[in-house]
């Protein structure tokens, strides 16, 4: 796989192009961002994935608890277009599951919504609700909007600064592109990362004198959960289980589950839509773990074999100051 992205080479640098000059574009006011007077907060990457948007987005949302907050995203994977606000009888295909997710989490305690302009979304927004705060999901490229705050999230195992342009490497534009955010998160570290290790990495990402670098892993809830029951982790009875999962990046979650139990792992793509077989075969499976975000997409078939846990951001050292 990696012999062909490297014969695709050529492509890279007429992608580079591309983005270069669309984003000199923004820069110099050719093509038009719109700004707005309540804070907008950007989280997204340089990457096609997997850098732990979404738990971003619900730390903010605890971060800032007790404001007016409204989170608006794209809905990547949704059979619908155009806004649409979320409500507790909406479902995955018609939302996307991180969207869903994020409202099933919070409530009524937030406004959260969909739609791919995301200016159009905005104003949508701010014409139906009083905010203080609008979290902006997976959106650093999308320049139409000009942010108050800009948060860059890049992975561990792969950081943007050792990573190439698509269709090469996994980057959407160039690392330059990094220059543009306010806040650097390097995301799923080693809880134990040491203060060497994270001194080496920001040699390595040269921040300038207004950003702010800091560091995050993955931490789990202490309880399982389905639709008819919850469970701790010391309860569970059997040694062997199955884990499902339709993320990005799902080795960090498997590493976890297989800390505690022996791991069949049943792996699907990013946003994967379950089929009606493979619905099947996990209902013979005795305990299946899953993610929280693989379980909006499951959680609509009678499954009472499959528990998911939560997860959250954890930062190791200084948060980010917003």
């Amino acid at each position: 796989m990696q012999l062909l992205r490297n014969l695709l080479f050529p492509f890279s640098v007429l992608y580079d192009g591309i983005t270069t000059a669309r984003n000199w574009a923004f820069e110099k006011g050719y093509l038009k961002q719109e700004s707005f007077d309540v804070p907008v907060i950007v989280v997204g990457n340089l990457s096609t994935g997997g850098t732990g948007k979404t738990p971003m987005i619900e730390w903010l949302v605890n971060h800032h608890q007790g404001k007016k907050i409204a989170v608006l995203s794209r809905g990547y994977g949704r059979k619908t277009s155009g806004f649409i606000e979320i409500n507790d009888s909406h479902t995955a295909l018609e939302v996307g599951d991180e969207p869903l997710q994020i409202k099933n989490k919070f409530g009524d305690s937030i406004v959260s919504a969909v739609c791919e302009k995301r200016v159009d979304g905005i104003q949508k927004l701010l014409s139906d609700h009083s905010l203080d705060l609008i979290l902006l999901d997976d959106a650093y490229q999308h320049r139409h909007v000009k942010a108050s705050h800009y948060i860059l999230l890049t992975s561990f195992d792969k950081p943007y600064y050792n990573d190439y342009l698509l269709p090469t490497g996994d980057l959407r534009e160039s690392r330059e592109g990094a220059n543009r955010a306010h806040t650097i998160i390097v995301t799923k570290c080693p809880v134990d990362i040491s203060d060497d290790e994270k001194a080496a990495i920001i040699k390595k990402i040269k921040p300038q004198p207004s950003q702010q670098v800091c560091f995050s892993t993955i931490a789990y809830d202490e309880v399982l959960i389905s639709k008819d029951s919850q469970i701790e982790w010391n309860d569970v009875t059997f040694n062997s289980i199955t884990a499902v999962t339709g993320i990005a990046k799902p080795a960090p979650f498997i590493d976890f589950l297989e800390k505690r139990f022996d791991v069949e792992h049943i792996e699907y793509g990013d946003h994967h839509r379950f089929r009606e077989s493979e619905i099947n075969d996990i209902k013979k499976k005795k305990m299946v773990i899953t993610t929280e975000k693989d379980y909006t997409r499951l959680s609509s078939h009678e499954l009472s074999n499959v528990y998911y846990v939560r997860m959250k951001m954890q930062f190791l050292g200084k948060k980010p100051v917003l």
